[in-house]
């Protein structure tokens, strides 16, 4: 299966001001496109998660690690580590692959 960004891109601007959309879903894994709009206002998750920087760039900070991004980038968190994105690009947009048991896996 091929998901294509830019299609992705388009379903979620189409959603009435949604800043994410899932696009699927296999077995524990999820995957949704993540385009936050000014603030990035998550909250810890119960499961492990990988974000690929779809586009734009700006600052990570993961259990207090500020780290810079930028498109093409991958980046991990751990179930239930405090997270967000900020001083980010308005083109700012990332896959979000949610996966695995709730607590997440064992290192």
């Amino acid at each position: 299966m091929t998901l294509q960004s830019s299609t992705w891109l388009a379903r979620l601007e189409q959603a009435g001001g949604a800043r994410y959309i899932r696009a699927m879903r296999h077995g524990s894994m999820e995957l949704e496109l993540y385009a936050p709009r000014g603030v990035d206002l998550q909250q810890p998750h119960a499961r492990d998660e990988l974000y690929f920087v779809v586009s734009g760039q700006g600052q990570f900070e993961c259990d207090g690690q500020i780290t810079p991004f930028a498109a093409g980038d991958a980046l991990f968190v751990p179930a239930f580590a405090a997270h967000r994105f900020f001083d980010f690009s308005a083109d700012f947009a990332t896959w979000v692959v949610f996966y695995g048991p709730t607590g997440g896996e064992a290192a």
